[in-house]
């Protein structure tokens, strides 16, 4: 690696990425770069084949980069920012700033990427919570979806928090953000059947038959999915909670999602049972 020492907060790299944790692009700005934070991150980007434009170490701290170092050989030729401790962490935006972060450029897909899998697709309406998004991604990707849907209003995918609780998979899961009435006519031309999740007068989730092609609409903490998207959909659905009477849209995302998985691996084992 090729060491540079910066004493600045002037140095136009170190900017850069306090620019980019503390004002995240949204998923269809072209041309910018994310903010990563710990080594942890910057490893997932480097095993999601992302290009790294630069990597920052705090002082006393390099020693941390000799693993990547040798397990990822493009770290031979990137250009590192070796920077007093203070002055990185000033950079950062959590509270518990890392001696490890790094610029780099975000992985793009498109609609049609959406119909590559067989998993459900999440359309997410307004989700807000960084860590609620963060959840869903990485549900996403543990039960096999196909991707993620963000409508306006939904929380950026690079906010570093998201990152952080997505553990990688913001860098995995196909990701494209769109207006409702766009992702609606491309999930009907795609032939999947649309659910809506709703509290009241809904089909309960294990009553309905997830092993065809379908996707699920998912709606702000708060308020849930707007009505005039919801009736769009074909059919809403609930999840059954006794007492309780609603779960964190993350928490609910990822029982539709394991339920959908669930269902698909065990569908061709009925049939063999009817056969």
């Amino acid at each position: 690696m090729s060491l540079r020492i910066v004493q600045s907060k002037q140095n136009p790299r170190l900017k850069e990425l306090r620019r980019a944790l503390s004002q995240p692009p949204r998923l269809a700005e072209p041309d910018t770069l994310l903010g990563l934070e710990g080594l942890h991150l910057v490893e997932e980007a480097l095993r999601a084949g992302l290009n790294i434009h630069a990597v920052f170490v705090a002082e006393g701290y390099e020693h941390m980069l000799d693993e990547l170092a040798r397990k990822y050989s493009l770290l031979t030729d990137l250009e590192t920012f070796v920077v007093p401790r203070e002055i990185l962490n000033a950079a950062q935006s959590t509270e518990s700033p890392q001696p490890v972060a790094a610029l780099v450029e975000p992985p793009v897909w498109k609609l049609d990427a959406l119909v590559e899998g067989s998993g459900p697709v999440v359309v997410l309406a307004g989700l807000q919570d960084p860590g609620n998004l963060g959840t869903i991604l990485r549900s996403a990707e543990a039960f096999a979806a196909a991707g993620v849907i963000l409508l306006p209003g939904t929380v950026s995918p690079w906010n570093p928090k998201v990152l952080r609780s997505s553990a990688g998979s913001a860098f995995r899961i196909p990701m494209v953000t769109t207006e409702a009435a766009a992702a609606i006519d491309f999930l009907r031309k795609a032939g999947r059947k649309i659910f809506t999740t709703a509290v009241e007068g809904a089909t309960p989730l294990t009553q309905l038959n997830l092993t065809v092609s379908h996707a699920y609409l998912i709606g702000n903490e708060g308020n849930g999915v707007p009505a005039e998207i919801a009736a769009l959909a074909d059919a809403a659905i609930t999840i059954p909670t006794g007492a309780v009477e609603s779960l964190n849209a993350a928490i609910a995302t990822s029982i539709l999602l394991y339920e959908s998985a669930w269902q698909r691996a065990r569908a061709p084992q009925r049939t063999g049972a009817k056969s």
